[in-house]
């Protein structure tokens, strides 16, 4: 398809209310959604230059709004770091993400993902043990990024395993997806990757993902979130499972 396509721009508009829609109500998701279902059209390098600008804008909003943004920042200010530098090395790999294991890796990703939220377990991290995982785990999340579009391993399980808040894990969903979001708008800018015409849509792909994240935050006070989040991760497993088997034939 064309980029100039009407009914690829009004799918790209679908996914991106449907992937705020999901933030709104779970804290995280829209990168995965959104480019797990785009993946189904297109290459995840292409799928995504299209999410920057409705991720940073909703992951800055989500950091803003949390109890003590600064703090925040100072405190995962290692785990930021190794995003940055593992996103940055991965970007030397977008040129060869053209090919069939790139479709793998993200099906590969959203299935552990998927499997990781259905198990229900989080991982305990010691307080003792905090920043000594948090530049590890930073460079590897930053290296996924970059390569599949997807924010959320090994950060995810990572900052759940802390014991936070539920207020307090949101925001600092919001430092890591801040973070890995700028890195990768940075680094496809510079590697004169982002095209006029792909940063375009992005912009308008605003739209939809911030009034799916308006939907969903109304939602979220009126559905159970326990329901929701299940089917989330069913949902994503349904996805990645078909990405790794049209990836195989």
């Amino acid at each position: 398809m064309e980029l100039n396509s009407p009914l690829l721009l009004c799918f790209i508009a679908f996914v991106f209310a449907l992937a705020g829609l999901v933030k709104g109500v779970i804290g995280l998701g829209l990168p995965t959604v959104a480019v797990g279902l785009l993946g189904l059209v297109m290459l995840p390098s292409q799928a995504v230059v299209f999410l920057l600008a409705p991720s940073l804008l909703t992951n800055v909003l989500q950091l803003a709004t949390g109890p003590a943004p600064r703090a925040a920042l100072y405190r995962f200010r290692w785990l930021s770091a190794g995003i940055l530098a593992g996103t940055w090395a991965g970007i030397a790999w977008l040129p060869g993400a053209d090919t069939p294991w790139a479709g793998k890796g993200l099906g590969f990703a959203l299935v552990l993902y998927g499997l990781i939220g259905l198990a229900g377990r989080n991982l305990h991290v010691p307080p003792a043990w905090e920043q000594k995982l948090a530049l590890p785990v930073g460079v590897a999340t930053g290296m996924v990024s970059a390569l599949t579009g997807v924010f959320v391993l090994p950060a995810v399980p990572y900052l759940q395993g802390l014991g936070l808040q539920r207020e307090e894990l949101v925001e600092a969903l919001g430092v890591s997806f801040t973070v890995a979001t700028v890195a990768l708008l940075l680094g496809l800018g510079a590697g004169g990757l982002m095209g006029a015409e792909a940063a375009g849509v992005s912009l308008l792909a605003l739209f939809p993902a911030l009034g799916g994240m308006m939907l969903g935050q109304y939602l979220r006070q009126r559905l159970a979130p326990a329901l929701f989040r299940r089917l989330f991760f069913w949902g994503l497993l349904a996805l990645g499972g078909y990405l790794l088997l049209r990836g195989g034939f």
